[in-house]
């Protein structure tokens, strides 16, 4: 995976930075900063990891500025220093997991609410997809710390990410995600034109627009939603602003990773060249 560096000369910047080289100021989406941030900053930023395991790798000593060790919790350094995870770092990296569940109705996402169980009570070796090419041999701690990278409602079926990885969890839910999730939803109701137009761009929800979805019709009776957002209930709200009544949500694909064949209640490991 790209450690999200970018060197020019002897000189490292994060992607984002790197892009502002060759553009004028009115056209760079973000200015060289020469200020200092945090370092756990700076690491999450470059897609190395997440902010909270970036403190951890500091504290351990696995992180080098420049060729130096920093290990203090806290430290600033300048957005062109050149960032480096060491070897025990990037194997943590490589040990860790992200399981695809096709989760039923029934369960949810997270934590354990209203006697409903977690998904991931799902996840044992007699549930792994006989089909699943994956090398990895399942253990019964590669549950620990393996959490659900985005929502899918209780009533709610289809593609679950859970993952161990912090860069992937951000990647699919963290601010600045435009990773694309693509359901099929089957409705009760009338829908007229002006309501699809309403769907792919114009709906409001909490007092703020949405943004441009992709709506068409399947069927008669059902709708392909493609978003790049996840407020809660989303989808359910929205047809409920036109008029429509959810009567069945799948999630069929999140980035590049589809459902495919999974059945329901059984899971696989993220490939080695899967990428969202």
């Amino acid at each position: 995976m790209s450690s999200g560096i970018i060197g020019v000369g002897h000189v490292y910047y994060s992607r984002s930075n790197a892009l502002c080289l060759n553009r004028t100021p009115q056209n760079c989406p973000r200015k060289i900063s020469m200020e200092k941030i945090r370092l756990s900053k700076l690491m999450s930023e470059l897609g190395l990891c997440s902010r909270r395991e970036a403190d951890g790798y500091i504290e351990k000593g696995w992180v080098e500025v420049d060729g130096e060790i920093v290990s203090e919790l806290g430290s600033k350094v300048y957005p062109t220093q050149k960032v480096t995870l060491r070897t025990a770092a990037q194997n943590t990296q490589q040990q860790r997991v992200t399981i695809l569940l096709n989760k039923p109705v029934g369960y949810v996402s997270g934590q354990a609410e209203h006697n409903y169980k977690p998904a991931v009570t799902l996840l044992d070796e007699s549930t792994r997809w006989m089909e699943d090419k994956s090398m990895l041999r399942f253990h019964r701690s590669q549950l620990l710390g393996l959490a659900p990278a985005g929502r899918l409602d209780i009533d709610s079926q289809g593609l679950l990410v859970l993952t161990q990885d912090g860069r992937i969890a951000k990647r699919l839910i963290g601010e600045d995600s435009k990773v694309e999730k693509e359901y099929l939803v089957r409705v009760q109701g009338e829908l007229e034109d002006s309501g699809l137009a309403l769907l792919n761009q114009g709906l409001k929800l909490d007092g703020a627009y949405l943004k441009p979805a992709k709506v068409n019709w399947q069927n008669k009776d059902q709708l392909r939603f493609v978003l790049n957002e996840g407020k809660k209930r989303q989808i359910r709200r929205m047809c409920e602003l036109v008029g429509l009544k959810v009567s069945g949500l799948k999630r069929i694909r999140i980035g590049k990773v589809k459902l495919g064949a999974l059945p329901v209640g059984q899971w696989r490991y993220l490939g080695e060249k899967e990428q969202f």
